[in-house]
């Protein structure tokens, strides 16, 4: 997605689609373990966090998204299709560039 991102906590930015855009915060950033920023669109007010640990030869990513309620069902539906497809790309792109 298109962004203004800098990896400074505190620091406000926009992911931008084809779909429509999203509010950002960054929230804690550990330099080659952690990402965490605020995820607000739609009336969705989410946190997403991506962790890094090593394992073996490489790397385990793991991506959460949290806070999600009970009437979200429609976001949170959007939100599972929307990270496996990037998730897909993601595989691709390492695949070729392995």
């Amino acid at each position: 997605m298109k962004n203004d991102f800098a990896p400074v906590r505190d620091h406000r930015f926009k992911l931008s689609a084809d779909w429509g855009s999203v509010d950002c915060t960054v929230l804690e950033i550990e330099p080659i373990s952690t990402l965490s920023y605020t995820w607000n669109a739609y009336g969705l007010e989410s946190v997403v966090t991506w962790t890094l640990t090593p394992a073996g030869s490489g790397t385990h990513l793991r991506m959460e998204q949290s806070g999600f309620k009970s009437d979200q069902q429609q976001a949170y539906a959007g939100a599972k299709h929307g990270w496996q497809h990037f998730f897909d790309n993601l595989g691709e792109a390492l695949a070729r560039n392995g």
